[in-house]
């Protein structure tokens, strides 16, 4: 039987404590979920801490089928957010620091794990604290040759810079924003014209292979050097748009390391974070194959 391709998401692992009781959050993990639903082996490195917050995510991914021999434990608590919702009923987070993926390592397994991986899914706010930062970075440096390096931009609140975006692009070979993201970027960088010729500046500047450019009910816009492809969003009752992004990330890597087209891949993508955003949760099972 053909190897299955292994993916990897690093970065936060945490609690979202909402208004009605908590849920599990964090990007790696919900890349994680999706890609193995797309047809991938799919590793989560991050880390909770000693107690029961941390054994209480241990097998709340345990249950939903998710491997968790990475996620190391340390004496800093487990990851929280604290969200709170103003009087017109927006969501407002508190997302707590000195938590234990912001002290992710490499220990002996993840350096071992490293060799397997064929991509790696990182963004910008697990490296806000340097230790996580100088893992996420040392890793990326220590994959395969050929091993797809996904920087899933995922800005949230101060917790990014110029200059941990610039490194992240500099190792990255696929780059995913939104178009609340691509602002930032423009300002850093200096980017100019219209959206796709800002796009087409950052993939020139830093040798990126794919952008993956997402614009919520609007659609989706994926290119290369030679070709894009746009998909209109499919039209759903939205019901929670958490992980929506990470599924669309998830599913189109996904694609790529299975050899779709890419078209398709981004068909798929566009579909399965439809199917996300009509669901509550994160982490809905899927009702239909993915490829």
């Amino acid at each position: 039987m053909k190897r299955k391709p292994v993916v990897a998401g690093i970065g936060e692992l945490l609690w979202d404590l909402l208004p009605d009781g908590k849920q599990m959050g964090g990007a790696p993990a919900n890349f994680a979920f999706h890609t193995k639903q797309s047809g991938c082996e799919s590793l989560i490195i991050s880390a909770v801490g000693n107690d029961t917050d941390g054994e209480e995510l241990l097998q709340t991914l345990t249950n939903q089928g998710s491997e968790t021999r990475l996620i190391q434990k340390n004496s800093f608590p487990t990851g929280t957010v604290t969200v709170s919702l103003s009087p017109q009923g927006q969501p407002q987070y508190t997302i707590h620091e000195g938590v234990a993926w912001d002290y992710i390592g490499l220990d002996d397994q993840t350096k071992a794990a490293i060799n397997e991986l064929d991509a790696v899914c990182f963004g910008s706010l697990a490296q806000r604290n340097p230790v996580s930062a100088a893992a996420i970075q040392q890793l990326l440096t220590l994959v395969k040759p050929g091993c797809l390096k996904v920087f899933d931009i995922n800005l949230r609140q101060n917790y990014y810079s110029k200059e941990i975006i610039e490194i992240s692009l500099q190792f990255a070979d696929i780059l995913k924003l939104n178009d609340e993201e691509l602002p930032v970027l423009a300002g850093f960088f200096g980017l100019s014209g219209d959206i796709e010729n800002q796009l087409y500046q950052l993939m020139i500047k830093f040798n990126l292979n794919f952008v993956v450019y997402t614009m919520g009910a609007k659609g989706s816009i994926v290119f290369d050097e030679t070709k894009s492809s746009f998909t209109e969003a499919p039209k759903i009752d939205i019901t929670d748009t958490v992980g929506a992004g990470d599924s669309f990330t998830a599913v189109f890597i996904s694609g790529i390391l299975l050899n779709i087209p890419f078209e398709q891949a981004h068909r798929q993508a566009s579909r399965v974070a439809a199917y996300v955003c009509s669901q509550k949760g994160a982490c809905p099972v899927l009702p239909f194959k993915v490829f």
